[in-house]
């Protein structure tokens, strides 16, 4: 029977500068901040709201984490029903696991693993129910999720064994290669390709959901972050813009061609 799909549910950003991420992100996207104090005795966290769902969460970069030389970064939670039992059959098949499961009081049950080419994620088992799936193409949610890799046909075949992935087609970029595209369950999908020699490490992006590209571009800069690529048309009917934030991190954002 074939698996049912894990999809990237979370994302969390780790920084160097708190209260300057809180604020460019608020500018730049149009996420409402909110403290979360639900977990006595962890560092503080800031979660960024849409209306009234959580999309994601700001903190500081753990100092073992910097000690080790690690740039400010995105990175994502792949829902679990079982986070113990995920993460050993990722070490099986190849991944590597940074962080054993642990507990997150009041939240739920945690891993921090990397995929067999090296790209880092994490698992989550949350407590209480699912939220309701929301259309892709919401207004500050995460339309799409992008693997740069060393290796785009084993890093593919992991996340489809491993998460139930489907394969959505693929596209010849000429030079850049192939660009396979995935689903991961309803409204939520992506694409991997081996990354270009400027990024050193394969890493995932993601994609924020803008109104329009042109007007985000420019909150990028006023606020202080850099415009790496675009803005350029997509197919699929998108635009896109790759960005960096002013701590280093790095991020998409898109929006729907007018």
């Amino acid at each position: 029977m074939p698996k049912s799909p894990m999809p990237f549910f979370w994302y969390e950003l780790m920084t160097t500068d708190l209260d300057a991420a809180e604020t460019f992100y608020t500018k730049v996207v149009g996420w409402t901040a909110q403290p979360f104090d639900k977990a006595p005795g962890m560092p503080r966290y800031i979660v960024m709201n849409v209306g009234e769902r959580g999309v994601g969460g700001l903190m500081t970069m753990p100092e073992d984490a910097a000690k080790m030389g690690m740039p400010p970064a995105w990175l994502g939670y792949i829902h679990t029903k079982d986070v113990d039992a995920a993460t050993a059959s990722l070490e099986k098949a190849g991944g590597a696991v940074h962080r054993q499961p642990d507990d997150i009081p009041g939240v739920g049950r945690f891993a921090v693993v990397a995929d067999p080419q090296g790209a880092t994620f994490m698992f989550l088992q949350p407590n209480g129910p699912d939220q309701p799936i929301v259309p892709a193409s919401t207004p500050g949610h995460i339309g799409w999720h992008e693997l740069y890799t060393s290796d785009w046909k084993a890093a593919f075949d992991f996340y489809s064994d491993q998460f139930g992935w489907a394969n959505a087609g693929d596209f010849d970029m000429g030079p850049m290669g192939i660009y396979q595209t995935f689903t991961a369950g309803p409204e939520s999908g992506g694409g991997i390709m081996n990354k270009p020699q400027q990024i050193p490490v394969p890493v995932w992006q993601f994609y924020f959901n803008v109104a329009a590209i042109d007007a985000a571009a420019k909150r990028v800069t006023d606020n202080g972050g850099k415009i790496l690529m675009g803005p350029m048309d997509v197919p699929g009917g998108s635009w896109i813009v790759q960005c960096q934030d002013p701590q280093g991190a790095h991020f998409a954002l898109m929006a729907p061609v007018r």
